[in-house]
């Protein structure tokens, strides 16, 4: 497990250290604005403005309920592949696509070589990171999943674009670890959705993070793990982030049939029910985790991003994230 390298970066967390995916949802005025900004009624500083006090709301709230590790909530971005190739080289966007259920998002194509130039994201880290004194996630998205959910009309391969996204994201870990970042979540939620190319998406990741000191996370979700577990564990990072709730910790049987060797973020709480499940069933989420899993490995949150519950539902979803986690530590 991966407690000797967190101590090695300065960080004492307590067992069941709490954190969340990344996203949470956006404040009605800041919903209100990004609409405004897109209709040419609201300037970009005043927009900007906005999405720092939001960021600021979120941090305060994840301090007074006691997160561990915090996230900016991402309060600046739309899409998690969108918003890194709407401001890297090589790409264009097309129309909207669906994602799932009634979800869209405007594809990305990548139609030229894909460059990175300055930070994307660091300064909304520092800003985070300045309002408090726990760690604050850096949260990017793997070169892998930017892959697959764009048009790739440069590249010859699937192969060749998913290593040139993997040189754009190292040079943006390579940046957050130079303002102080120790932890960084990569995520590629579209790392089963092929499982013939795991090793497209293993070399990718390897390349994005080898030789960096910081603690890596990444996060995947909703696939065929079946078809890729245990292979997937050979992935660069230190922390798998897992959809263990929504269905019914069917995981776990995979990792009884084959140790997990890496720390785990356990999701406890279902991100895409508006309702919050009782302490007692999220106790008992971790009680099942426990029959295989080492409680020094295991990191407590929610299934995925919150973006899509209201305000007060993610807080009720972390809330009782916390609550679970601090059982266990005093039991």
């Amino acid at each position: 497990m991966s407690r000797q390298k967190l101590e090695s970066l300065g960080l004492k967390l307590p067992l069941f250290p709490t954190t969340s995916v990344g996203s949470f949802p956006k404040p009605d005025y800041l919903t209100k604005a990004r609409a405004e900004f897109n209709k040419k009624q609201m300037s970009e500083k005043d927009l900007h403005d906005l999405e720092r006090k939001a960021t600021a709301f979120w941090i305060e709230e994840q301090e007074r309920l006691g997160i561990d590790v915090l996230v900016d909530g991402e309060m600046y971005r739309g899409d998690m592949v969108a918003y890194f190739a709407e401001r890297l080289p090589g790409f264009s966007i097309s129309g909207l696509v669906r994602s799932y259920g009634n979800r869209y998002y405007h594809k990305p194509i990548i139609s030229g070589e894909v460059a990175w130039r300055s930070p994307l994201t660091v300064d909304w880290w520092k800003y985070a990171q300045s309002l408090t004194k726990k760690p604050v996630k850096g949260m990017l998205t793997g070169g892998y999943t930017i892959l697959d959910w764009s048009f790739n009309e440069f590249y010859p391969d699937r192969r060749s674009a998913a290593l040139a996204l993997a040189k754009v994201v190292r040079k943006e870990v390579e940046a957050l670890i130079a303002a102080g970042c120790k932890i960084i979540q990569i995520d590629e939620p579209a790392l089963s959705v092929r499982p013939e190319e795991l090793p497209i998406a293993l070399e990718a990741m390897e390349f994005t993070t080898t030789g960096q000191h910081a603690y890596f996370i990444t996060h995947a979700c909703y696939g065929e793990f079946d078809k890729i577990y245990p292979g997937m564990l050979d992935l660069a990072v230190d922390n798998f982030d897992l959809e263990m709730s929504n269905s019914d910790l069917d995981l776990l049987e995979l990792f009884r049939g084959h140790p997990f060797t890496k720390d785990i973020s356990f999701g406890v709480v279902d991100v895409h029910s508006h309702r919050t499940d009782s302490s007692e069933v999220v106790r008992e989420r971790i009680k099942q985790a426990l029959t295989i899993l080492p409680k020094e490995g295991v990191w407590v949150d929610p299934d995925c991003g919150l973006k899509t519950r209201t305000v007060e539902q993610a807080i009720e979803k972390l809330r009782a994230c916390v609550t679970a986690a601090k059982s266990f530590r005093n039991a």
